[in-house]
Parts: structure tokens; sequence; C-alpha cells
């Protein structure tokens, strides 16, 4: 499908380091972002983090859905009990980048518009989650960055 981009800024430039405050060697919080040319027909937004260096093809560190229609996503909106978060990296939470020391890995941020509000349980992974998400999708935006933990001399 060919969907309006959607523009999405935060801490860190496309493509630059991930600052460590949003990893697992950090405060492993979720970045704020802020969406350009948000739908004014978008009912939630989805985010889904993966890490594209991972041995396991885009592995998934974190989806998260039915998030507030806002031009502004907050820094730790995982914290928050009104969105529902899919079960990823074996957590129902927000786990940022944390390849092993030394390596550097590359991670994806994407967001999608939705015009409705997915009814599905905490329960379920990513790939159920896309599912639901089909025919619902009104825009969709990438942010990458990369991570990685020098190794102490």
């Amino acid at each position: 499908m060919n969907y309006d981009e959607l523009r999405i800024e935060t801490t860190f430039e496309n493509g630059s380091l991930i600052p460590a405050k949003y990893t697992g060697y950090g405060e492993n919080i979720s970045p704020e972002f802020k969406l350009e040319n948000l739908s004014p027909n978008t009912k939630s937004l989805v985010i889904i983090l993966e890490d594209l260096s991972h041995p396991i093809k885009n592995f998934t560190h974190w989806v998260a859905w039915n998030i507030g229609a806002n031009s502004i996503i907050p820094e730790d909106v995982g914290s928050r009990e009104d969105i529902i978060q899919g079960i990823a990296y074996g957590f129902h939470k927000y786990a940022g980048p944390k390849p092993p020391v030394a390596k550097k890995h590359n991670y994806q941020f994407t967001i999608y518009a939705l015009d409705t509000i997915l009814d599905l349980s905490p329960n379920h992974t990513k790939k159920r989650l896309l599912r639901a998400m089909s025919g619902h999708i009104l825009q969709k935006g990438t942010i990458a960055g990369y991570f990685q933990k020098a190794r102490r001399l």
C-alpha cells in the first residue's frame, strides 16, 4: 500500500546515535516523538521498535498501540496505563536498545496513524498487531538510529 508519509522528529537525528537514556544501558524509557503532517482522521497511533542488526531479522523490542492521536507522543509513553503494550522482547513494556558490549546495532522506530482504535489484548505480538492494523493505516513514518556500548578499558 502507498500511505501518506508521517514525518517524525525525536531527540536524535535520523541515522544517528540514540542517546543512552533511551537504551537498556540508561533509563530505558521511550523518547518523545513529534509528528508532522498527522492526518486529522487519525484515531490512534501505533509504535514498533525493531533491532535491524539482530540475528533474528527485525527483532521486535517494543509494540504499543491505542496511543492518543496527538502530534506529540510524550517521553516514556510506555509507562502510561492508557496504552496497550503487546509482547515484545519477552515483556509488555518498552525495552530499549541493548546490543552486546562493543557491538553496533541499528534500530528503527515505526509509527503508524490508524483510523480506528484496536480491540486487541496485550497478549498479542507484532505479527497479530500488523494483521489487525490491515486496512486501517492512514500514515506511516520511520526514524532510525544506532547504539553501541563502549567496551570498558
